[in-house]
């Protein structure tokens, strides 16, 4: 009967076990760059929802509150099965300005915050609250 060679199972637990430590020190410092690359969403919906209410106005002198005047249609939410996580929201709209809101469903980094994105009609877009 020959042996062969190969790891026992206490070998491969303490190799498991240093992996999972590693990744637990590591993932802390990753949370800030996860936070932002989640918050892509955001810009990116928003600047959308901007040139729609731009086009909108010029053609009717005016800004509109109602998605389906303007043509922009809700990605479905994670927490409805979908892969967004940012609930869009037209805030305010006039005949001369409008503001539009992001706000996360997704607490993304843990600590009870949830990140708020604004656009204007000057398309100036700022994130109210950090997450």
């Amino acid at each position: 009967m020959r042996k062969v060679k190969a790891f026992t199972l206490t070998e491969l637990l303490v190799v498991l076990i240093i992996i999972g430590i590693l990744v637990l020190l590591a993932v802390p410092n990753l949370m800030p760059l996860i936070s932002r690359a989640r918050s892509t969403e955001a810009k990116l919906q928003l600047d959308f929802l901007h040139q729609l209410e731009s086009s909108y106005f010029m053609m009717y002198s005016r800004y509109s509150n109602d998605f389906e005047e303007i043509g922009y249609e809700h990605v479905k939410l994670v927490s409805e099965g979908g892969q967004a996580n940012y609930i869009i929201e037209v805030v305010e709209a006039s005949v001369n300005s409008f503001k539009a809101k992001a706000t996360a469903i997704v607490d993304f980094d843990g600590d009870g915050t949830f990140n708020v994105w604004e656009i204007d009609q000057d398309k100036n877009l700022r994130e109210v609250v950090k997450d």
